[in-house]
């Protein structure tokens, strides 16, 4: 009996292996149009996404950029969202202030530790000028990110480090000297791993007993604005609204047409060698040259043409001051000199990086209709 029941099994593993056997071909070609689905990165695929920058550097391509280019670029790309000192607080958090030369020296900003500065900058918190560069490489400017060369990016990094006091004026910034400038960080020793959120065998980083009985009376608040920090950014009951849905650009419609501009057009020359604007303007559409120019200097990453981003469709501001005989010369003093209340909460700053030729093609283009 025994030698029939030990047969008879492998009997049932024998058909079993055959018919894996059998069937493995089958559900490979089973598998097989799933499989054939895609193809592998191409090199220069993986190049075109690889673009990151790592604390030691790794990744860093080769250029360099003086501090007196950062502010060209600075000022035609990035001054109207963030100053032209890095100080604004209108439109994002400021980028420059709170640290002083005693900072530079140990590496430790003090106002984070004393709170005598009621908000903190990019500098302030900033532990590895990799990640500035970037940031910045990857993420800006908000209207074009990525559209910046190697050379400008370490230009505008060189800039913001001067408006800081971390370089000289005539510094030039290069994949040769960026580690040297990191021992020059105000916060480059603040970056500190908590040994409880690292070594899993450590000890908590809290310890407390359950409240058993009276709790009510020990309950203390556990999430608070520090005093220094409660009006930084204004009245924060005033900016909820009890009603409506939260506004912002719709990313389920195509990107405005000012947005989807070439890297080329918004990469255009600013230096005086550059054909003016004006004479550009007579050899292309009046709308598209403004377009141009809108992007160029940063006034795309606000406005819209037809729709409201950060601020009014510049259609809008075109038809609300069409009845005004002096609409043209009104439009270019609210430009020059920054405007508020007129739209909302959120102010325009000066737009002193205009040149004059760009400046008038605008304000005309507003004057007429904004076609």
């Amino acid at each position: 009996m025994k030698n029939r029941i030990a047969a008879f099994a492998r009997t049932v593993v024998r058909s079993f292996v055959c018919f894996c056997a059998l069937a493995l071909p089958l559900a490979h070609a089973a598998d097989a149009p799933w499989q054939a689905i895609g193809r592998p990165a191409t090199p220069a695929e993986i190049k075109a996404w690889d673009i990151d920058v790592r604390a030691d550097f790794t990744g860093l391509p080769a250029g360099r950029g003086s501090v007196a280019q950062g502010e060209l670029v600075w000022e035609s790309r990035c001054a109207s969202c963030h100053g032209s000192f890095g100080e604004s607080n209108e439109v994002f958090t400021p980028i420059v202030g709170g640290t002083t030369e005693a900072d530079i020296r140990s590496g430790h900003v003090a106002a984070l530790s004393n709170g005598s500065v009621p908000q903190r900058t990019t500098l302030m918190k900033l532990a590895r000028i990799s990640t500035l560069w970037d940031y910045i490489n990857r993420a800006m400017p908000w209207d074009a990110p990525k559209s910046l060369t190697p050379d400008e990016v370490y230009a505008v990094t060189a800039h913001i480090l001067n408006l800081g006091g971390i370089v000289p004026a005539d510094f030039v910034l290069s994949k040769d000297n960026i580690a040297e400038v990191q021992q020059r960080l105000p916060n480059r020793n603040g970056l500190v791993r908590q040994p409880g959120l690292w070594d899993t065998k450590g000890k908590p980083d809290v310890r407390n007993t359950a409240c058993m009985r009276n709790c009510a009376a020990e309950t203390k608040q556990t999430s608070s604005l520090p005093e220094f920090a409660r009006n930084a950014h204004g009245n924060l009951a005033e900016q909820n609204r009890a009603l409506g849905g939260v506004r912002g650009a719709d990313t389920t419609r195509p990107a405005p047409a000012a947005l989807a501009l070439t890297a080329a057009a918004a990469a255009a020359p600013t230096t005086a060698a550059a054909a003016p604007a004006a004479a550009k303007a007579k050899a292309a559409a009046p709308g598209a040259a403004v377009q141009q120019l809108l992007n160029k200097n940063g006034c795309a990453g606000c406005h819209g043409v037809t729709n409201k981003i950060l601020g009014p469709a510049l259609r809008e501001v075109a038809a609300k001051y069409q009845g005004r005989a002096d609409r043209a010369a009104y439009l270019l003093a609210r430009l020059r000199n920054g405007s508020s209340g007129a739209w909302g909460s959120v102010p325009m700053p000066p737009q002193t990086q205009l040149k004059e030729a760009d400046a008038q093609a605008i304000v005309e283009w507003l004057a007429s209709g904004a076609q």
